[in-house]
């Protein structure tokens, strides 16, 4: 191996970890989600998840959010196992 091809797979290498360098620090710098940031806004979403409370292993309560009203859905298993009323919120 002659010394013009060593030095140019050592150039190589070095602008190769430079790249990686510079993508790991314009990764930490703007984010995973700059993409997102720079995309047309989103239509406000209808459905939220308000607050849940794992009661065991297997099961839990979620208050779900939808076009205003509140729902508390008791889930496990994979799948719904009981629907509440809808929640009535408290007025202060």
């Amino acid at each position: 191996m002659d010394f013009p091809t060593l030095l140019r797979a050592a150039f190589a290498l070095a602008l190769t970890l430079g790249l990686i360098g510079l993508g790991a620090v314009a990764l930490r710098r703007f984010g995973p989600d700059a993409l997102a940031k720079l995309s047309k806004p989103k239509a406000e979403r209808r459905l939220a998840i308000v607050e849940n409370l794992v009661l065991d292993p297997t099961r839990r309560i979620v208050l779900v959010s939808c076009d205003g009203q509140e729902m508390l859905l008791l889930l496990g298993e994979g799948r719904v196992l009981a629907e509440g009323m809808p929640a009535v919120k408290e007025q202060a």
